[in-house]
């Protein structure tokens, strides 16, 4: 499966455990990384909270460009919700962090690992506590 296809999957299956809440409603943002407009990977709402996520997934550590994180930080001002960045890595479940929490790489993009999602990052229940 091409590494888009997986993260299409793995926003899809976000997106359920969203709904199987009972609580929140979610959708995938079409065009999301394909159009100069800022735009998350989804926009989630319920029990008064509004969050626009990018989502992320990989075996180990993954590098986030500054630009997405840019733009989902102008969206999220725009659209009043709460910017997390979601990671899931093989074989954990879904980590959410705050931007603010992101390490910077030498090469000046943002980098999370399975060590800082786990140190740092909320699990998906206390996400929607």
């Amino acid at each position: 499966m091409s590494n888009k296809g997986k993260g299409s999957r793995l926003e899809r299956e976000l997106i359920k455990m969203f709904f199987d809440t009972g609580d929140f409603a979610a959708l995938r943002v079409a065009g999301s990384g394909s159009t100069p407009l800022p735009a998350p990977d989804l926009l989630v709402g319920g029990k008064g909270k509004v969050f626009a996520i990018e989502c992320k997934s990989g075996k180990k550590r993954r590098y986030i460009d500054p630009e997405q994180i840019n733009e989902l930080l102008e969206f999220a001002a725009k659209f009043g919700a709460e910017p997390w960045i979601g990671v899931r890595f093989n074989n954990n479940g879904w980590h959410f962090l705050d931007v603010k929490s992101l390490h910077i790489s030498k090469g000046g993009n943002y980098a999370v690992d399975l060590k800082l999602a786990l140190e740092k990052g909320v699990s998906f229940n206390e996400l929607i506590a």
